[in-house]
Protein backbone atom coordinates (compact mmCIF):
# COMPACT_ATOMS: atom_id res chain seq x y z
CA UNK A 1 0.00 0.00 0.00
CA UNK A 2 1.69 3.23 -0.55
CA UNK A 3 2.52 5.76 1.51
CA UNK A 4 1.40 9.01 0.90
CA UNK A 5 2.43 10.87 3.51
CA UNK A 6 5.67 12.42 1.84
CA UNK A 7 4.37 13.73 -0.74
CA UNK A 8 1.62 15.21 1.70
CA UNK A 9 4.21 16.69 4.13
CA UNK A 10 5.45 18.54 0.71
CA UNK A 11 2.24 20.15 -0.18
CA UNK A 12 2.42 21.37 3.37
CA UNK A 13 5.45 22.71 2.62
CA UNK A 14 4.46 24.18 -0.75
CA UNK A 15 1.38 25.63 0.94
CA UNK A 16 4.00 27.55 3.75
CA UNK A 17 4.89 29.63 0.27
CA UNK A 18 1.62 31.48 0.86
CA UNK A 19 1.45 32.82 4.32
CA UNK A 20 1.24 36.27 3.95
CA UNK A 21 -1.40 36.49 0.84
CA UNK A 22 -4.29 34.00 1.10
CA UNK A 23 -5.94 35.25 3.86
CA UNK A 24 -8.88 34.68 4.31
CA UNK A 25 -8.34 31.69 2.59
CA UNK A 26 -6.11 28.31 3.75
CA UNK A 27 -3.07 27.75 2.91
CA UNK A 28 -3.17 25.25 0.47
CA UNK A 29 -0.69 23.13 -1.41
CA UNK A 30 -0.97 20.01 -4.12
CA UNK A 31 1.29 17.23 -5.57
CA UNK A 32 0.59 15.05 -8.75
CA UNK A 33 2.09 12.02 -8.44
CA UNK A 34 1.74 9.01 -10.70
CA UNK A 35 4.01 5.73 -10.83
CA UNK A 36 5.51 7.41 -7.35
CA UNK A 37 6.89 10.79 -9.09
CA UNK A 38 5.68 14.02 -8.71
CA UNK A 39 5.11 15.08 -12.01
CA UNK A 40 3.23 18.68 -11.03
CA UNK A 41 2.92 20.72 -7.89
CA UNK A 42 1.53 24.02 -6.76
CA UNK A 43 0.25 26.35 -4.14
CA UNK A 44 -2.14 28.68 -3.35
CA UNK A 45 -0.77 31.96 -3.83
CA UNK A 46 -3.07 35.06 -3.31
CA UNK A 47 -6.18 35.05 -2.06
CA UNK A 48 -8.53 35.57 -5.63
CA UNK A 49 -6.05 33.57 -7.43
CA UNK A 50 -5.73 30.09 -8.51
CA UNK A 51 -6.23 27.35 -6.11
CA UNK A 52 -3.38 24.61 -5.07
CA UNK A 53 -5.20 21.82 -7.19
CA UNK A 54 -5.50 23.82 -10.02
CA UNK A 55 -2.25 25.16 -10.77
CA UNK A 56 -0.81 21.38 -9.88
CA UNK A 57 -2.89 19.79 -12.56
CA UNK A 58 -2.04 22.21 -14.89
CA UNK A 59 1.99 21.79 -14.25
CA UNK A 60 1.11 17.71 -14.64
CA UNK A 61 -0.55 17.98 -17.96
CA UNK A 62 -2.45 15.33 -19.71
CA UNK A 63 -0.16 13.13 -17.35
CA UNK A 64 -2.23 13.82 -14.99
CA UNK A 65 -5.36 11.38 -15.94
CA UNK A 66 -5.21 8.05 -13.89
CA UNK A 67 -2.60 10.30 -11.29
CA UNK A 68 -2.87 10.74 -7.85
CA UNK A 69 -3.42 14.28 -6.45
CA UNK A 70 -2.39 15.04 -2.40
CA UNK A 71 -3.42 17.80 -1.30
CA UNK A 72 -3.55 19.33 2.19
CA UNK A 73 -6.95 20.43 1.96
CA UNK A 74 -10.46 19.24 0.59
CA UNK A 75 -11.26 20.33 -2.77
CA UNK A 76 -13.61 23.34 -2.98
CA UNK A 77 -17.02 22.30 -4.56
CA UNK A 78 -18.22 25.48 -4.95
CA UNK A 79 -17.85 28.83 -6.90
CA UNK A 80 -16.20 31.77 -5.25
CA UNK A 81 -13.59 33.74 -6.83
CA UNK A 82 -12.57 30.51 -8.49
CA UNK A 83 -14.52 27.56 -10.06
CA UNK A 84 -14.92 24.84 -8.56
CA UNK A 85 -11.61 22.56 -7.77
CA UNK A 86 -13.51 19.68 -7.98
CA UNK A 87 -14.73 20.58 -11.54
CA UNK A 88 -10.93 20.77 -12.70
CA UNK A 89 -9.77 17.04 -10.74
CA UNK A 90 -12.69 15.74 -12.83
CA UNK A 91 -11.85 16.95 -15.81
CA UNK A 92 -8.03 16.08 -16.06
CA UNK A 93 -9.20 12.76 -14.85
CA UNK A 94 -7.57 11.84 -11.53
CA UNK A 95 -8.06 8.67 -10.29
CA UNK A 96 -7.59 9.24 -6.89
CA UNK A 97 -7.45 12.16 -4.41
CA UNK A 98 -5.51 11.99 -0.96
CA UNK A 99 -5.82 14.96 1.37
CA UNK A 100 -5.19 15.82 5.01
CA UNK A 101 -8.80 16.65 6.35
CA UNK A 102 -11.81 18.12 5.46
CA UNK A 103 -12.79 21.62 4.94
CA UNK A 104 -14.99 23.27 7.56
CA UNK A 105 -16.56 25.96 5.18
CA UNK A 106 -19.93 25.39 5.04
CA UNK A 107 -20.21 25.70 1.53
CA UNK A 108 -17.62 22.68 1.03
CA UNK A 109 -17.58 20.60 4.74
CA UNK A 110 -17.63 17.00 2.80
CA UNK A 111 -19.57 18.25 -0.09
CA UNK A 112 -16.30 17.99 -2.40
CA UNK A 113 -15.14 14.53 -1.29
CA UNK A 114 -18.86 13.77 -1.69
CA UNK A 115 -18.54 15.17 -5.44
CA UNK A 116 -15.22 12.85 -6.09
CA UNK A 117 -16.66 10.01 -4.65
CA UNK A 118 -20.05 9.90 -7.07
CA UNK A 119 -18.14 10.32 -10.26
CA UNK A 120 -15.67 7.67 -8.86
CA UNK A 121 -12.37 9.42 -7.77
CA UNK A 122 -10.85 6.78 -4.92
CA UNK A 123 -10.93 9.89 -1.91
CA UNK A 124 -8.85 9.07 1.11
CA UNK A 125 -8.11 11.46 3.90
CA UNK A 126 -6.80 11.41 7.52
CA UNK A 127 -3.71 11.79 7.69
CA UNK A 128 -1.18 14.77 8.64
CA UNK A 129 -4.01 15.69 10.35
CA UNK A 130 -2.46 17.60 13.32
CA UNK A 131 0.21 19.21 11.11
CA UNK A 132 -1.94 20.69 8.74
CA UNK A 133 -4.64 22.01 11.24
CA UNK A 134 -1.27 23.65 12.32
CA UNK A 135 -0.75 25.17 9.50
CA UNK A 136 -3.85 26.81 8.84
CA UNK A 137 -4.78 27.79 12.10
CA UNK A 138 -5.55 31.97 10.66
CA UNK A 139 -8.53 29.58 8.93
CA UNK A 140 -9.73 27.18 11.11
CA UNK A 141 -9.97 28.80 14.41
CA UNK A 142 -12.47 31.36 12.94
CA UNK A 143 -14.13 28.41 11.15
CA UNK A 144 -14.78 25.53 14.09
CA UNK A 145 -14.42 28.39 17.07
CA UNK A 146 -16.37 31.60 15.62
CA UNK A 147 -13.59 33.85 16.69
CA UNK A 148 -10.48 35.04 15.35
CA UNK A 149 -7.03 33.11 15.48
CA UNK A 150 -5.22 34.83 19.03
CA UNK A 151 -1.44 34.65 18.88
CA UNK A 152 0.26 36.22 22.01
CA UNK A 153 3.56 37.41 21.22
CA UNK A 154 6.18 39.02 23.22
CA UNK A 155 10.19 39.66 23.66
CA UNK A 156 11.70 39.06 26.99
CA UNK A 157 14.88 38.36 28.76
CA UNK A 158 16.40 35.60 29.52
CA UNK A 159 15.46 35.74 33.48
CA UNK A 160 12.00 36.71 31.93
CA UNK A 161 11.64 40.34 31.75
CA UNK A 162 10.21 42.59 29.14
CA UNK A 163 11.52 46.16 29.80
CA UNK A 164 13.29 47.22 32.78
CA UNK A 165 11.87 48.71 36.36
CA UNK A 166 12.14 52.03 34.77
CA UNK A 167 10.88 51.09 31.39
CA UNK A 168 13.51 50.69 28.74
CA UNK A 169 12.78 48.07 26.55
CA UNK A 170 14.44 48.82 23.22
CA UNK A 171 16.09 46.70 21.91
CA UNK A 172 15.50 43.65 23.61
CA UNK A 173 15.52 41.29 20.67
CA UNK A 174 18.70 41.95 17.89
CA UNK A 175 17.36 43.03 14.66
CA UNK A 176 17.48 39.49 13.26
CA UNK A 177 14.55 39.12 16.04
CA UNK A 178 12.59 42.46 15.53
CA UNK A 179 12.65 41.25 11.75
CA UNK A 180 10.64 37.99 12.89
CA UNK A 181 8.24 39.75 15.12
CA UNK A 182 7.28 41.76 12.15
CA UNK A 183 6.97 39.23 10.08
CA UNK A 184 4.13 37.73 12.36
CA UNK A 185 2.33 41.23 11.37
CA UNK A 186 2.36 40.11 7.79
CA UNK A 187 0.59 36.97 9.05
CA UNK A 188 -2.13 38.48 11.06
CA UNK A 189 -5.50 40.76 9.98
CA UNK A 190 -5.15 42.49 13.06
CA UNK A 191 -2.82 43.76 15.93
CA UNK A 192 -3.88 44.39 19.43
CA UNK A 193 -2.36 46.58 22.16
CA UNK A 194 -3.47 48.06 25.27
CA UNK A 195 -3.02 52.64 25.60
CA UNK A 196 -0.72 51.76 28.35
CA UNK A 197 1.85 50.34 25.90
CA UNK A 198 1.12 53.03 23.58
CA UNK A 199 1.46 55.77 26.11
CA UNK A 200 4.80 54.20 27.05
CA UNK A 201 6.26 53.48 23.61
CA UNK A 202 4.35 55.50 20.95
CA UNK A 203 4.74 52.55 18.50
CA UNK A 204 3.66 52.22 15.03
CA UNK A 205 1.79 49.29 14.88
CA UNK A 206 2.38 48.86 10.80
CA UNK A 207 3.52 46.58 8.39
CA UNK A 208 6.79 47.14 7.05
CA UNK A 209 8.21 43.86 4.87
CA UNK A 210 5.81 44.07 2.30
CA UNK A 211 5.02 40.58 2.09
CA UNK A 212 1.00 40.96 2.61
CA UNK A 213 -1.41 43.32 0.96
CA UNK A 214 -2.36 46.32 2.21
CA UNK A 215 -2.41 47.67 5.99
CA UNK A 216 -3.11 45.79 9.14
CA UNK A 217 -5.93 46.54 11.34
CA UNK A 218 -4.37 48.36 14.79
CA UNK A 219 -6.04 47.48 17.85
CA UNK A 220 -6.48 49.54 21.11
CA UNK A 221 -7.69 48.74 24.36
CA UNK A 222 -8.55 52.39 25.93
CA UNK A 223 -11.23 52.22 28.67
CA UNK A 224 -10.78 55.88 29.79
CA UNK A 225 -9.92 57.11 26.44
CA UNK A 226 -6.45 57.97 27.54
CA UNK A 227 -5.25 57.65 23.21
CA UNK A 228 -3.33 60.55 22.31
CA UNK A 229 -4.25 62.39 18.90
CA UNK A 230 -0.47 62.77 18.31
CA UNK A 231 -0.31 59.11 18.75
CA UNK A 232 2.45 57.68 16.20
CA UNK A 233 0.00 55.29 14.95
CA UNK A 234 -2.58 57.28 13.86
CA UNK A 235 -0.15 59.15 11.30
CA UNK A 236 0.64 55.80 9.80
CA UNK A 237 -1.75 54.91 6.76
CA UNK A 238 -4.03 51.98 8.12
CA UNK A 239 -7.42 51.84 10.08
CA UNK A 240 -7.02 52.20 13.95
CA UNK A 241 -10.01 51.02 15.84
CA UNK A 242 -10.03 51.74 19.67
CA UNK A 243 -12.41 49.51 22.19
CA UNK A 244 -13.78 51.89 24.87
CA UNK A 245 -16.12 51.37 27.64
CA UNK A 246 -19.51 53.15 27.66
CA UNK A 247 -20.19 56.93 27.60
CA UNK A 248 -16.27 58.21 26.75
CA UNK A 249 -15.90 61.86 27.00
CA UNK A 250 -16.92 63.40 23.76
CA UNK A 251 -13.58 65.49 23.68
CA UNK A 252 -11.47 63.09 23.02
CA UNK A 253 -13.78 60.51 20.87
CA UNK A 254 -13.99 63.58 18.24
CA UNK A 255 -10.05 64.11 18.29
CA UNK A 256 -9.36 60.28 17.79
CA UNK A 257 -12.33 60.55 14.73
CA UNK A 258 -10.73 63.51 13.21
CA UNK A 259 -7.39 61.39 13.18
CA UNK A 260 -9.31 59.02 11.69
CA UNK A 261 -9.45 56.30 14.53
CA UNK A 262 -12.89 54.37 14.94
CA UNK A 263 -14.08 54.39 18.31
CA UNK A 264 -16.06 51.76 19.55
CA UNK A 265 -17.71 51.72 22.90
CA UNK A 266 -18.15 48.35 25.01
CA UNK A 267 -19.86 47.36 27.83
CA UNK A 268 -16.73 45.75 29.02
CA UNK A 269 -13.22 46.14 27.82
CA UNK A 270 -12.77 41.97 27.87
CA UNK A 271 -11.40 39.69 25.15
CA UNK A 272 -14.52 37.58 24.53
CA UNK A 273 -16.43 41.18 23.68
CA UNK A 274 -13.28 42.59 21.44
CA UNK A 275 -12.83 39.35 19.82
CA UNK A 276 -16.95 38.93 19.07
CA UNK A 277 -16.53 42.16 17.72
CA UNK A 278 -14.07 41.71 15.48
CA UNK A 279 -14.80 38.43 14.05
CA UNK A 280 -18.59 40.28 12.83
CA UNK A 281 -15.73 42.59 11.30
CA UNK A 282 -14.46 39.73 9.63
CA UNK A 283 -11.20 39.27 11.37
CA UNK A 284 -9.43 36.18 11.11
CA UNK A 285 -6.42 36.55 13.16
CA UNK A 286 -5.09 38.50 15.67
CA UNK A 287 -1.37 38.97 17.62
CA UNK A 288 -1.79 40.52 20.92
CA UNK A 289 1.56 42.43 21.44
CA UNK A 290 1.26 43.93 24.75
CA UNK A 291 1.04 44.70 27.48
CA UNK A 292 1.40 42.15 30.12
CA UNK A 293 -2.39 42.96 31.61
CA UNK A 294 -3.88 42.93 27.94
CA UNK A 295 -1.86 39.57 27.33
CA UNK A 296 -2.90 38.56 31.22
CA UNK A 297 -6.10 38.94 30.34
CA UNK A 298 -6.72 36.78 27.15
CA UNK A 299 -5.23 33.88 29.16
CA UNK A 300 -7.26 33.97 32.33
CA UNK A 301 -10.26 34.24 29.72
CA UNK A 302 -8.74 30.78 27.85
CA UNK A 303 -9.10 32.69 24.52
CA UNK A 304 -5.88 32.67 23.00
CA UNK A 305 -4.10 29.90 20.68
CA UNK A 306 -0.56 30.16 20.27
CA UNK A 307 1.88 32.05 22.03
CA UNK A 308 4.88 33.25 20.59
CA UNK A 309 7.95 34.21 22.59
CA UNK A 310 11.02 36.05 21.84
CA UNK A 311 13.99 35.03 24.13
CA UNK A 312 17.21 37.67 24.28
CA UNK A 313 20.78 36.43 25.52
CA UNK A 314 20.58 39.07 28.37
CA UNK A 315 19.91 39.19 32.10
CA UNK A 316 17.87 42.56 33.33
CA UNK A 317 16.97 41.62 37.17
CA UNK A 318 14.93 43.50 39.45
CA UNK A 319 12.29 43.47 41.51
CA UNK A 320 10.02 46.03 39.47
CA UNK A 321 10.80 44.90 36.11
CA UNK A 322 7.70 43.94 34.44
CA UNK A 323 7.41 40.34 32.95
CA UNK A 324 5.14 38.99 29.80
CA UNK A 325 2.10 38.30 31.94
CA UNK A 326 0.54 41.09 34.30
CA UNK A 327 -2.56 39.88 36.34
CA UNK A 328 -3.52 38.33 39.78
CA UNK A 329 -2.29 34.55 38.40
CA UNK A 330 -3.31 31.38 39.72
CA UNK A 331 -2.99 30.06 43.17
CA UNK A 332 -0.99 27.00 42.21
CA UNK A 333 0.66 25.59 39.59
CA UNK A 334 -2.32 22.79 38.88
CA UNK A 335 -4.20 25.95 37.78
CA UNK A 336 -1.68 27.04 35.13
CA UNK A 337 -2.41 27.25 31.59
CA UNK A 338 -0.67 24.20 29.31
CA UNK A 339 0.56 24.64 26.37
CA UNK A 340 1.88 22.29 23.75
CA UNK A 341 3.96 21.51 20.27
CA UNK A 342 6.37 23.67 21.66
CA UNK A 343 9.16 24.46 19.30
CA UNK A 344 12.59 26.86 19.23
CA UNK A 345 13.87 28.53 16.51
CA UNK A 346 16.81 30.53 16.28
CA UNK A 347 16.68 34.38 15.05
CA UNK A 348 19.99 35.41 15.30
CA UNK A 349 21.58 35.29 19.21
CA UNK A 350 17.67 35.10 20.10
CA UNK A 351 15.68 31.98 20.27
CA UNK A 352 12.23 32.15 19.46
CA UNK A 353 9.75 30.09 21.36
CA UNK A 354 6.48 28.67 19.77
CA UNK A 355 3.74 26.88 21.80
CA UNK A 356 -0.36 26.25 21.35
CA UNK A 357 -2.80 26.35 24.01
CA UNK A 358 -3.04 22.82 25.15
CA UNK A 359 -5.90 20.88 23.38
CA UNK A 360 -6.21 23.65 20.66
CA UNK A 361 -5.01 21.10 17.98
CA UNK A 362 -7.17 18.22 18.99
CA UNK A 363 -10.24 20.51 19.34
CA UNK A 364 -9.90 21.39 15.85
CA UNK A 365 -8.72 18.49 14.05
CA UNK A 366 -11.79 16.48 15.92
CA UNK A 367 -13.74 19.00 13.59
CA UNK A 368 -12.08 18.23 10.54
CA UNK A 369 -10.94 14.79 10.59
CA UNK A 370 -14.10 13.27 9.21
CA UNK A 371 -14.67 12.86 5.10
Amino acid sequence: MTDWRPHLARALRLAARGRARVAPNPMVGAVVVRDGAVIGEGWHRRAGGAHAEVEALARAGPAARGATLCVTLEPCNHQGRTPPCTDALLAAGVARVVACHRDPNPAVAGGGFARLREAGVEVVSGLLVEEAVRLNLRFLVPAVLGRPLVTLKWAMSLDGKIATAGGDSRWISSPPGRRWALGLREEHDAILVGSGTVLADDPRLDRRLGRARGPILRVVLDRRLRLPPGARLLAVEGPVLVYTAAGPPAGPRRELAARGAEVVELAEVEPRAVLADLARRGVGSLLVEGGGEVAAAFVAAGLYDQVAALVAPLLVAGRQAPGPLGGPGGGSLAEAPRLEAFTVRRRGPDRVLTALRAGCSRELSSSVAGS
